[in-house]
């Protein structure tokens, strides 16, 4: 089963020249999607301009990768200091009350484009940590690119809960499947371009909700960047 939720029927919010895309709305008690998808909490995107301040979403402990797809975002903390994560980078937050961290476009990038996957983790009063990697463009083109999983395998970003992260750039015609288990299901979302996924056409800020399937399937239609998630279909809860 397929359940589309078009980039048009996101949160949009606007502050002076920043704009904010939240795929799904917790202040909308209407969305089916109000409180995410499975351990998917939050799913952003979001417009920065030079030296501007990433919006702060309330939570007690969340797990936050973070996708700069465009520019540079540096951030501060307790654990790491102070740092940048420039475009192809990927960085995993575990926060808690004693981890302040703040993140800002940089002022000589001309901003920055980024997403950002909130994560219910798995286990209570979790160490805050920080950890950041690249993952080339080579490495995400034409493939599924594993960025994040529960036991950090193979140099990928660690997060506590059953949730594996892909990122996959396509060309034109290409076609990608991805296979789920038993009591999994999948999010994909385009970041830019189009796809065909069992035939629903999927554009830019598109995401879709994969459920009681054996596998994810789509073919670009252009070249096209995404991000798949794969979790257990029960929330893994503390």
């Amino acid at each position: 089963m397929i359940t589309v939720r078009r980039a048009k029927d996101r949160r949009h919010v606007k502050r002076d020249d920043q704009d904010l895309w939240l795929t799904f709305d917790a202040e909308d008690p209407q969305d089916p999607f109000a409180h995410g998808f499975g351990a998917l909490e939050i799913l952003s995107e979001n417009q920065l301009p030079p030296d501007a301040a990433v919006p702060l979403h309330p939570s007690d402990g969340a797990e936050i990768i973070t996708y700069v797809a465009e520019g540079a975002l540096g951030y501060e903390n307790a654990i790491s200091g102070a740092g940048v994560i420039q475009a192809g980078e990927f960085q995993r937050v575990t926060t808690g009350r004693k981890l302040r961290h703040s993140e800002a476009s940089r002022p000589r990038t001309g901003g920055a484009h980024i997403f950002q996957l909130w994560l219910r983790p798995s286990q209570t009063e979790l160490e805050p940590s920080h950890e950041k990697r690249r993952f080339s463009t080579a490495q995400r083109r034409g493939f599924l690119c594993m960025i994040a999983s529960p036991d950090g395998r193979r140099g990928t970003l660690h997060v506590h809960q059953d949730a594996f992260l892909y990122a996959a750039t396509v060309d034109k015609g290409y076609h990608l499947v991805h296979e789920l288990a038993p009591g999994r299901s999948a999010w994909l979302h385009i970041v830019r371009g189009s796809v065909d996924c069992a035939g629903n056409a999927l554009g830019g800020g598109d995401g879709a909700a994969i459920t009681a399937a054996h596998m994810v399937s789509f073919t670009a239609q252009e070249e096209t960047e995404i991000l798949l998630l794969d979790l257990h279909e029960r929330l893994q809860e503390p």
